[in-house]
């Protein structure tokens, strides 16, 4: 009988140690194998206590067992369970096909994992010390369950497939030799992508990635202050939700939902850039709570972010850029204290639809957040804000606006333009506040009627003259294009002749300021 049609009958290969025999019978029943000794502090697979032969398996058994293992007992189903054991060696399932099922508890392994190319049905690593788990191309037709475990070389899953749910929750990542901690460019995710109260030291990098459901943050702190970028996911695809929010800590948290009353929560935390540009998400972007500490050239990049609820309701960060340029979302869910200060947002070509605020938000502060938004005067912030609120019903919030855009934009206008800007500000407010053009016209007109009623004016002709009517000679000289038969038939002279002269003026500017501003006032509807 040769080694392979024994292995198949069930018998013992002579090569093995008594622990890995023990595995090997394991394995055809189904069962688990348990090489823990009970004392926590022993079986902790990231503490520094050693272990044994007697806790050792090598990783090329292993790796016999679930490409070409023996069949299992008779009513059984074979299957590789571990816990409290030790795989020495590099375990290689490079492009091999994996049918057993495969769950590995509290286990240490002594080399890497090489998973890149191998078919797997589900595989559970929980609360495992691996060195870097490679595992490029990797599909599963299940889960692939990685919580708890910690990978000091990285995690490697550039364009996998998994079925159903990857779930890296409480795990803690550390960054290869690139600087990358998760690796998983083009990653196609069936389900949930959950890492909720992961720790990621060095860049997670989710490029062009696409996520059936949801991808679940909250909790997780992202670690790269060094590098431009702690999260690096452009093109990223959701079908649902992506959750930066705060994570329950403790016994009575349950994953996943929001933390209960009296629990311990963890936020969101990121220390380093986070690029989202181009991504796609079917329900939101939730920033509930969540803290991005940046340095000077780093940023929050949401450029051309497609998404119905844009849910910013952060810490506002005290460094770095917030960049909306491009981005499309439906309702803005927003707090005054979130958004950072001028210089350090970015929202050209930024639409929304509809304005929710958290908590007290007026006019004002609103106003400072669209001109935060640039440098250099831009338009087309204030006609967003001024469509939303008028698409509202705010009306009059949207005339502030466009007024604040008028002033915002005389700052760069020549001097002349500028002097005749605060005219028409001053008298109708660019034609937003075309009451305000009414009580100009009737201060002049009262104050006139005053001051000509003393005036010395004889007549140019005797005889050829109306009664002299003070009130109806200052309104012939304040409206310019009606004749109310009083000028022209009076000589004034000295002052008199001035403040005439300067009636005429104010005239003409009230109704070129009126005119533009009806003009305008047309033009927007």
């Amino acid at each position: 009988m040769t080694e392979g049609e024994g292995r198949r009958a069930g018998e013992l290969p002579d090569d093995l140690t008594a622990t890995e025999a023990g595995m090997w019978q394991a394995f055809r029943n189904g069962s688990v194998y348990d090489l823990s000794s009970g004392d926590t502090v022993v079986d902790d697979p990231h503490g520094g206590h050693p272990w044994g032969p007697e806790r050792t398996v090598r990783a090329r058994i292993v790796c016999r067992l679930l490409l070409d293992g023996p069949p299992a007992l008779a009513g059984r189903v074979s299957s590789l369970k571990l816990v409290g054991v030790l795989i020495s060696g590099a375990l290689d399932l490079a492009g091999g096909t994996v049918a057993p099922y495969v769950e590995m508890r509290g286990c240490r392994f002594g080399g890497d994992v090489l998973l890149p190319e191998a078919r797997f049905t589900t595989v559970r690593l929980v609360d495992c010390s691996v060195p870097r788990l490679e595992a490029a191309r990797v599909q599963t037709e299940g889960d692939l369950h990685l919580p708890r475990c910690r990978f000091l070389g990285g995690i490697r899953l550039t364009d996998a497939r998994i079925g159903t749910d990857l779930l890296l929750n409480q795990a803690v990542v550390h960054r290869d030799r690139r600087g990358w901690s998760i690796a998983a460019d083009g990653m196609m995710v069936g389900q949930d992508l959950q890492a909720e109260l992961l720790e990621s030291h060095g860049e997670l990098s989710l490029r062009s990635a696409t996520i059936g459901v949801s991808v679940n943050l909250r909790g997780a702190r992202l670690v790269n202050p060094s590098a431009r970028l702690a999260l690096n996911a452009p093109q990223l695809t959701v079908e649902r939700s992506l959750y930066m929010t705060p994570a329950g800590v403790g016994a009575q948290a349950r994953s996943g939902m929001t933390p209960a009353r009296g629990t311990r929560i963890q936020r969101f935390e990121c220390q380093g850039g986070v690029r989202l540009d181009d991504g796609r998400f079917g329900d939101a972007v939730d920033f509930e709570r969540a803290r991005f500490t940046l340095a000077d050239d780093q940023e929050l990049s949401l450029r051309r972010v497609q998404t119905p609820e844009l849910r910013f309701l952060g810490e506002r960060p005290a460094r770095g850029r917030v960049a909306l340029s491009g981005a499309r979302v439906v309702n803005l869910v927003d707090r005054a204290d979130s958004w950072p200060g001028p210089g350090r947002l970015q929202m050209g070509g930024f639409a929304y639809e509809n304005l929710v605020p958290r908590g007290p938000f007026p006019l004002a502060e609103r106003l400072e957040w669209v001109a935060a938004a640039s440098a250099e005067y831009a338009p087309e912030p204030y006609e967003r804000l001024a469509a939303v609120l008028r698409a509202g019903g705010e009306e009059e919030d949207a005339r502030e606006v466009l007024l604040a855009k008028q002033r915002r934009r005389r700052e760069g206008l020549p001097l002349a333009a500028k002097l005749w800007g605060y005219a028409q500000d001053w008298t109708v407010a660019y034609g937003y506040r075309p009451g305000r053009a009414a009580v100009w016209m009737a201060v002049l007109w009262a104050g006139g009627s005053l001051a000509f009623a003393h005036a010395h004016h004889p007549p140019l002709k005797s005889g050829e003259h109306p009664a002299w009517n003070a009130p109806l000679f200052a309104l012939d000289l304040l409206l310019p294009v009606i004749d109310l038969g009083q000028v022209g038939f009076w000589q004034l002279r000295g002052c008199w002749q001035w403040l005439a002269a300067a009636f005429i003026l104010l005239g003409w500017i009230l109704a070129t300021t009126v005119a533009a501003g009806a003009t305008r006032t047309l033009r927007r509807g």
